[in-house]
């Protein structure tokens, strides 16, 4: 199930990198801040957030011990 939900979320992120409705946006975000440029650094944020918890929670650990203890042998 977990691997599910990264997999979808993998693609949702993947979709939301390319973010064409802002390709025309003139606005600043703050006054000083363009809209695509602070979009992207909230989606930097966001995605390193996403990758910390799939490394905390959906990495095959038994994959991982068990690949451990064969190259000790």
């Amino acid at each position: 199930m977990k691997s599910k939900i990264v997999i979808v979320l993998f693609f949702l992120f993947a979709i939301l990198h390319h973010d064409v409705w802002n390709w025309d946006n003139r606005t600043l975000w703050f006054g000083f801040l363009p809209a695509g440029l602070g979009y992207h650094a909230a989606y930097s944020v966001v995605a390193g957030i996403f990758w910390y918890l799939v490394s905390r929670f959906a990495w095959p650990h038994e994959t991982e011990a068990w690949a451990e203890k064969g190259a000790g042998e």
